[in-house]
């Protein structure tokens, strides 16, 4: 199939971009990497008015260490990100997920900010943004600037906190503390494909005991699910068999997956729990 008929703009700075969302409102579709919007253009799922092309807005780009995190442009690709020694050291989480994401040709292309306001459920930026509880950059023409917690962004599938007249310009990871450990994974049907189930896993602590825990989930519900039960059935505590095991009875407990076209719910709370005891015992001490 073709696309619908849609205007194109290429701004050439981000006041232009502002303004000509602030004049199109919800008829105008900002356009990143491409990597998801085409294809759904093409099936005619969505058919914008108006594409605003964002390539050669350069306030939108590059990685800069701040003060207590990294700050990356809306316009940094997956490629970029994967190659930046600063953003490894300083986000291992997201380091980990990088190469899970699609294939190399389309990390070259697609941008952290196109999949974070796409939100995607099965995607394993908004996840990892969960998981390290970034912070988003959003603008307006007319209201300016606002930050908006991870946790407040992602409101459902394919459903975030942007208004239509709002980019989102930065994504802002903290620092990771000193001595964290993290693990990330994900089973999809084929390498590159979005996950059937995925699983974060952040400890902070020693090797005796684990001080912080954070335990997200994606690939299951409408949105990256935190679990508040199985980190606290880490912390304070050695990561041993029995914490382990205890982790997993909690998740067990309190996470409610969704089925979908392809993978039943019951599998997918199956898979969730394996997942989450194979990166454990991957963390754990010798």
């Amino acid at each position: 199939m073709k696309a619908p008929a849609f205007a194109y703009c290429r701004p050439r700075d981000l006041d232009e971009a502002l303004a000509l969302l602030d004049q199109h409102g919800a008829d105008a579709r900002p356009l990143a990497g491409g990597q998801s919007l085409l294809p759904v253009l093409h099936l005619r799922l969505a058919a914008p008015a108006v594409l605003v092309d964002l390539q050669d807005v350069a306030a939108l780009r590059g990685i800069a260490r701040g003060e207590g995190g990294v700050r990356l442009g809306a316009m940094t690709t997956y490629h970029e990100a994967q190659a930046d020694p600063r953003l490894a050291a300083a986000a291992p989480l997201l380091a980990l997920a990088l190469p899970h994401v699609a294939h190399p040709a389309i990390r070259h292309r697609g941008t952290l900010g196109g999949s974070a306001a796409l939100a995607d459920p099965a995607a394993e930026v908004p996840a990892v943004c969960t998981a390290l509880a970034a912070r988003f950059e959003l603008r307006s023409r007319r209201r300016g600037p606002r930050t908006v917690a991870a946790e407040d962004f992602f409101q459902g599938a394919f459903s975030t906190a942007l208004d239509p007249d709002e980019l989102l310009t930065a994504i802002v990871l903290p620092d990771a503390p000193p001595g964290e450990r993290v693990a990330f994974d994900e089973l999809a049907r084929r390498r590159g494909d979005y996950a059937v189930v995925g699983t974060c896993v952040r400890l902070a602590g020693g090797p005796d005991r684990i001080h912080d825990a954070t335990v997200v989930q994606f690939g299951v519900a409408d949105r990256a699910l935190r679990l508040p039960g199985a980190a606290a059935a880490l912390c304070g505590r050695r990561l041993d068999a029995e914490a382990i095991d205890d982790a997993c009875a909690a998740l067990r407990d309190e996470l409610r997956c969704e089925g979908d076209l392809h993978t039943a719910a019951a599998t997918k709370h199956h898979l969730a729990t394996v997942q989450l005891r194979r990166l454990l015992t991957t963390l754990a001490p010798p």
